[in-house]
């Protein structure tokens, strides 16, 4: 705690204690100034690089040996605590940056200030270079997850309240990223496909009503109903396959491959099939569509990533179908 003050700052008289509406005050014996010793405030900073790691450093001056904190400092006199931030960052680090949101209040203790108010802002890095400021010793970075412990508890609190912050965009770039490469182990848009999985009788069954009424499949109409249900069905169990990384693209080839063929050998011609596929497509993006939720960003993003999957799957589809009408025709 910090030593309270002893005289008066308006007269020098001595301070007393008085009792004033049931706390104990700081008082002038003299003139009856209050005397107050209000927490400082401090701006804190977190500063995350393209990894997620966010900015550590060690003061010189700390109490506790090898304490981690995130770099911070008390506002100047005419200096607002949002100022305080970037200029504090660029003394304690070497860096400059430009404020993006306020993250966390708290209240914390010192030993050598006493009370503090912390306030921790999230800033963007514009410029500047990594390098320890003159009260600091070290500085580094950490993943955000796997910080060492800090000497505040604020700190902690501040960095977990960016975390939430960051989540949603963070969620989108990992599954865009893993849809690149086609890593499809865990996918935003896999809860929709879980659903096309549940529900895939209901689509089939409004694919075959389409398809048999449309003009550009007309021959379906003539086809055993019972059949083209079964047949989209396992149409859809295998889209909903493949699409958890559970179905092989050979296996694929080779369904589409005997679709054409059989369709063929039954009389249809390849636009038809080939308008039935892309029917079926468009059955499965409606409904998936309107399972989807278009209220935040990711939400949006998880039905938009689905059809970037449905459209590469039927692209494969298509081709492989194709493929067995000409090849039915050649022989």
């Amino acid at each position: 705690m910090l030593p309270k003050p002893r005289f008066c700052s308006q007269c020098g008289a001595a301070v007393e204690t008085r009792m004033i509406d049931g706390k104990p005050r700081d008082v002038c014996s003299a003139c009856d100034a209050h005397v107050y010793q209000n927490p400082p405030p401090l701006a804190a900073c977190v500063v995350l690089n393209e990894r997620r790691e966010v900015l550590l450093v060690k003061s010189k001056h700390d109490s506790e040996e090898a304490t981690w904190s995130l770099p911070m400092g008390f506002a100047d006199a005419g200096e607002t605590i949002a100022e305080a931030a970037p200029r504090q960052l660029k003394e304690k680090t070497g860096l400059e940056a430009r404020l993006i949101r306020l993250l966390h209040a708290d209240s914390s203790k010192s030993p050598d200030h006493g009370d503090l108010l912390i306030v921790t802002f999230e800033l963007e890095k514009v410029g500047g270079k990594e390098a320890p400021g003159a009260e600091i010793e070290t500085l580094a970075y950490f993943p955000h997850s796997r910080c060492p412990k800090l000497a505040f508890s604020a700190h902690e609190k501040a960095l977990r309240t960016c975390a939430d912050s960051h989540l949603e965009e963070w969620m989108i770039h990992d599954s865009f990223e893993r849809l690149q490469t086609n890593d499809t182990k865990v996918m935003l848009s896999d809860a929709l496909v879980g659903l096309i999985k549940d529900d895939s009788d209901e689509i089939a069954r409004l694919w075959i009503t389409e398809i048999c009424e449309g003009p550009t499949t007309a021959s379906y109409a003539k086809a055993d109903q019972a059949k083209l249900l079964e047949r989209a069905s396992t149409a859809l169990s295998q889209f909903g396959r493949w699409l958890s990384g559970h179905e092989a693209d050979q296996e694929v080839a080779e369904f589409y491959f005997n679709i054409g063929r059989e369709r063929r050998a039954q009389g249809f011609s390849n636009h038809e099939i080939l308008s039935a596929l892309m029917l079926l497509k468009k059955q499965i993006w409606i409904f998936a569509r309107s399972r989807g939720v278009w209220k935040r960003p990711i939400d949006v993003y998880r039905v938009l990533e689905l059809n970037r999957r449905i459209v590469v799957f039927f692209d494969k589809a298509m081709y492989h179908t194709t493929r067995g009408f000409e090849a039915e025709s050649t022989t």
